[in-house]
């Protein structure tokens, strides 16, 4: 489980927190003048960074603040949390005491257990459906 420290709340479970997307996206000056393409890119073209990255995130259950945070996208390791509308922090910036991520064999966010797939067919399911079961 991801540890998020929220600026004003403090670190907290990620589960009341909202991934709003890349940070430092700027909104365009003139959209009426876009074409449609340009338009397109600036809503849906974002950078698919491996290693830190700025994000912005919401703490929809707490302050329902929005705020920055430039994260690892390898290691989950969170670099620095800022306000919106600060500057990006240095990417070698010493990272909060809070808000690591489980390395745990079996953990779900950062493990490197595979599920368990013995028994398992890849055979296609029988054409009858079982009781009940509407088609």
């Amino acid at each position: 489980m991801l540890l998020i420290p929220c600026p004003n709340c403090g670190s907290r479970d990620e589960t009341e927190f909202h991934y709003g997307g890349q940070a430092h996206v700027p909104y365009p000056e003139n959209p009426a003048e876009l074409t449609d393409r340009v338009w397109a890119e600036y809503l849906f073209y974002r950078d698919n960074t491996k290693g830190a990255f700025a994000e912005r995130w919401l703490h929809s259950t707490g302050c329902r603040q929005w705020f920055n945070m430039l994260r690892d996208t390898v290691t989950y390791e969170i670099q620095a949390v800022y306000p919106v509308g600060a500057a990006r922090p240095d990417k070698a910036a010493p990272a909060p005491e809070s808000g690591t991520a489980s390395t745990a064999p079996d953990s779900t966010t950062t493990g490197t257990a595979a599920p368990d797939i013995t028994g398992t067919s890849t055979a296609p399911a029988s054409a009858t459906a079982p009781e009940g079961a509407t088609k």
